[in-house]
């Protein structure tokens, strides 16, 4: 039995190896790529390519039919570029035509917790805010955007730091001199992010918007220390002061679709490595 097409924009470290699972599942899936030489990729891991180009101007399309889709998934984080909170909401804008053109009815924007301040709270999805970030800024626009609409329904997914597969996550104390901070971790596995975006789209929960973190938030110095360990790296400094931080409630997303994570804490992720 066939379950229908996905198409998925923006077939990235998450975007692939979710397309893979659905396709295994009996999906047929449609992924976007923004040059043709990662089209082999895509035809390995049983996903149909399309070159597509969300530049700020425009959007390049070669072959519009990767709209000929039930489920539309938008995996295109905001670059980190000046006047993003500008340039990200255009960009998601343009892709709105062709939702309504093609009469795709159910559609999940991939957020991300960026749009929550940082302000000691713990941050639940019916939270009044402003984010402080312009990555936030950005995201919460793109969100609005899409959620307003009524010829579709937008199920938005405010995932954690991604962590899993081939990202060793010592690799952020590299590229961070500073000292990290004494605050909780929000994060989550890819395992995760494509069970939940799989039990969306198999219990068809649309028009809903769901934070999507590991229940558990261990402290960073626990979860950086053992992440150094592990890969033979100097233990992080931490900083004296306490800095601010949030942590991020998924309950809502376990209740709505009564899901399990594979890993309940980023801990665990480690474990498995040791």
């Amino acid at each position: 039995m066939g379950h229908g097409t996905v198409s998925i924009l923006g077939c990235g470290w998450l975007g692939s190896a979710l397309g893979k699972v659905l396709a295994e599942k009996g999906f047929s899936v449609k992924g976007s790529v923004t040059s043709p030489e990662k089209f082999t990729t895509l035809f390995s891991a049983g996903i149909s390519p399309f070159r597509l180009l969300l530049s700020p101007e425009e959007l390049v399309i070669e072959e519009p039919d990767f709209f000929e889709t039930d489920i539309l998934i938008i995996s295109v984080p905001p670059r980190r570029i000046t006047g993003i909170e500008e340039v990200y909401p255009d960009q998601i804008r343009q892709i709105i035509p062709y939702i309504v053109m093609f009469g795709i009815e159910k559609v999940i924007f991939i957020s991300s917790t960026s749009v929550y301040p940082e302000n000691n709270q713990h941050a639940t999805e019916s939270d009044q805010f402003s984010p402080d970030k312009e990555s936030g800024i950005a995201l919460l626009l793109a969100e609005n955007l899409l959620t307003s609409q009524t010829d579709f329904r937008t199920t938005v997914l405010r995932f954690g730091g991604l962590i899993g597969a081939d990202r060793n996550p010592a690799k952020f104390l590299l590229k961070s001199t500073r000292t990290i901070a004494n605050a909780p971790v929000n994060l989550i596995h890819r395992d995760d992010c494509i069970g939940i975006i799989t039990a969306i789209i198999e219990q068809n929960l649309w028009g809903e918007t769901l934070n999507a973190c590991s229940p558990e938030h261990p402290l960073k110095k626990e979860f950086y220390g053992k992440a150094a360990q592990i890969s033979g790296l100097p233990e992080p400094q931490v900083g004296e002061k306490v800095e601010t931080f949030k942590t991020i409630d998924s309950r809502k997303l376990m209740q709505l679709l009564n899901y399990k994570f594979i890993y309940s804490s980023p801990m665990e992720y480690l474990d498995s490595l040791e």
